[in-house]
C-alpha cells in the first residue's frame, strides 16, 4: 500500500512541481474570478486595461498577443469595456479595416481600483509566505515562464 498524505493525496504527487503548480493555479484562478466578480469586473478586463495603460493604444490583435487572451474573447471583453466607457475604439488611420483601442480616463481610474482588488487577491493567495519568499516565488515562476515561452 502506498503512503498518502493526510488529505489523501499520494506523496509522489505532492513532490511533483507540475502537480503543485497546477493545484495553486486552480486556487489562484478561483480567487481572481471571485475577487474581480465582487468588484464587478473580470480578470480579462484587468489584463486588457493594464496592457492599454502600459503600452498605449493597440489593435485588438496586439492586445490578444500581449495579454494571452484568445481573439474572440478579446472582442467580447472589449465590447464590455466599451459599453462601460472604459475603452474607446477608433479606426486605425493606417488601416481603416482595423480598430485601435485606447483606454479612457475612466478606464484608467477603474484599472487603479482593480489594482487594489488584485493586491488583496495576491495577499490572500500568498498569505503563508514572507515578503522575501513572495519575491523569490515570483522570481522563480518568472524564470520558468521565460524558459518555456521562449522569452
Amino acid at each position: 500500500m502506498s503512503a498518502t498524505a493526510d488529505d489523501g493525496t499520494p506523496a509522489r504527487l505532492k513532490g511533483a512541481a507540475s502537480w503543485l503548480i497546477n493545484q495553486v493555479s486552480l486556487h489562484s484562478q478561483r480567487l481572481v474570478a471571485e475577487g474581480m466578480a465582487a468588484a464587478g469586473a473580470r480578470g480579462y478586463h484587468y489584463r486588457l486595461l493594464a496592457a492599454l495603460e502600459e503600452f498605449g493604444p493597440a489593435s485588438q490583435a496586439a492586445l490578444g498577443r500581449r495579454t494571452g487572451i484568445d481573439r474572440s474573447d478579446v472582442v467580447a471583453m472589449l465590447n464590455e469595456l466599451s459599453d462601460q466607457g472604459l475603452v474607446r475604439r477608433s479606426p486605425d488611420p493606417a488601416d481603416r479595416r482595423r480598430n485601435v483601442i485606447t483606454i479612457t480616463l475612466e478606464g484608467a481610474r477603474r484599472l487603479h481600483s482593480l489594482d487594489q482588488v488584485l493586491a488583496g487577491i495576491q495577499d490572500e493567495l500568498l498569505a503563508p509566505l514572507s515578503p522575501d519568499e513572495r519575491a523569490e516565488l515570483v522570481r522563480l515562476l518568472s524564470a520558468l515562464l521565460a524558459h518555456h515561452s521562449g522569452r
